[in-house]
């Protein structure tokens, strides 16, 4: 089993009902240490002695997505295959140490314990994106399209000023978890969307979760109104 990296600083979240849309939507911003102690030392070095690899042994990841898209089947659109080698179609595939595997996938189990373990996740189901900016206009496009006036306003600003502050955009690898849709919260009855998006600085050994979902209202006490206490404004 992967363990959690430290307790997380929770640096922003918001949630919004959208009755027109038949949705909420809410977000959430974490800052977690890399810089394990005493049992998660344990922990690491299991997770590389079970593979029979090393921390710098590389695996694939998948390539990362293309876009996200609201529709009545949930769910997300991803990119076409990648090639390893390059002589097949596709783009080359980006590959991760298992060092920071380890790091993406303790924050996952930090981030949603104790409901969800992610300890079994495999590098395929996490993409490195292509740049800070190309992140940035993903996450606009899709909140603007919920949120509206209420993000371009407001929260725009907010959400990458804290993200910033806290990891210095600039100096990050950034990597996105793609669910399984069947052992984590994302392929739940009501969700339409999620995206997940780890900001990671090596120099601080620091990552900086985001994660977003949009549930349908019709689950939204089960899955919305279980993880906030919320009224029908965005809060901080």
């Amino acid at each position: 089993m992967v363990g959690r990296v430290a307790k997380p600083v929770c640096l922003f979240c918001f949630c919004n009902f959208f009755h027109d849309l038949g949705l909420c939507s809410y977000c959430r911003i974490e800052s977690y240490s890399c810089k394990l102690a005493g049992h998660e030392k344990q922990l690491y070095k299991r997770f590389h002695s079970e593979a029979g690899a090393g921390p710098h042994d590389l695996q694939v990841l998948s390539a990362p997505q293309t876009a996200l898209a609201v529709s009545p089947t949930g769910g997300y659109i991803t990119s076409q295959s990648c090639s390893i080698s390059g002589d097949e179609e596709g783009p080359l595939c980006d590959t991760i140490s298992r060092k920071t595997l380890f790091y993406l996938i303790a924050t996952l189990n930090a981030s949603f314990h104790p409901d969800y373990d992610f300890s079994y996740a495999r590098s395929e189901e996490f993409s490195r994106e292509p740049s800070v900016q190309w992140v940035m206009n993903a996450v606009d496009n899709n909140l603007s399209a919920t949120a509206g006036d209420l993000y371009n306003s407001k929260l725009h600003a907010q959400l990458w000023a804290a993200i910033n502050d806290e990891i210095n955009l600039p100096e990050c690898d950034i990597y996105s978890y793609n669910s399984d849709l069947a052992s984590d919260p994302f392929g739940e009855d009501g969700s339409l969307w999620s995206y997940n998006y780890f900001f990671y600085n090596r120099k601080l050994k620091r990552i900086v979760f985001l994660t977003c979902r949009a549930v349908s209202l019709n689950h939204m006490d089960l899955s919305c109104g279980g993880e906030f206490t919320m009224d029908e404004e965005a809060f901080l």
